[in-house]
């Protein structure tokens, strides 16, 4: 059998318990057609790059999978068939990865960094300005022609 990530965007709207029964039913599809999934990822609520038919926002699930191609044409089938589902992305693999992904793992960094907020910027919100007043106009540095003209008179 072949090894396969998958990974799919549902629509924002529904609830992430519904997400689990949307992947429970997809990995039965692929147990009945002598498959496995390996492993599955909560990704969470993110972002969209831009809007995937009036939704911002998407549920991603990462899914590793072991099974023959009729199974996964058949789980892409119901995905295409099944309007909770924006995208999906299914890639063969060499191996599957174990441990959590890439992005779980970024996601347990920022965790640790403090989450938002928790990094400080110099010299605060102001992008590193300080907070004096603005030089006045008397003590501007002068143009040459201008402090030349200065010399001669004096």
């Amino acid at each position: 059998m072949a090894l396969y990530e998958c990974v799919l965007i549902a629509r924002q709207d529904i609830a992430s318990t519904q997400v689990e029964g949307l992947v429970e039913q997809l990995s039965t599809i692929l147990t009945d057609n002598q498959g496995s999934v390996a492993k599955h990822e909560y990704w969470g609520l993110r972002n969209l790059a831009y809007r995937i038919k009036k939704n911002r926002k998407g549920h991603y699930v990462l899914l590793n999978i072991d099974a023959p191609s009729d199974a996964i044409h058949e789980m892409e089938r119901v995905m295409r068939l099944n309007d909770d589902v924006l995208r999906y992305l299914t890639t063969r693999v060499d191996e599957l990865e174990e441990g959590p992904s890439v992005v779980m793992q970024n996601r347990h960094s920022r965790d640790e960094r403090g989450g938002r907020g928790g990094r400080r910027h110099e010299g605060g919100r102001d992008g590193g300005r300080d907070n004096r007043p603005p030089r006045s106009h008397d003590s501007a540095p002068k143009p040459a022609a201008a402090a030349s003209a200065e010399g001669e008179s004096a």
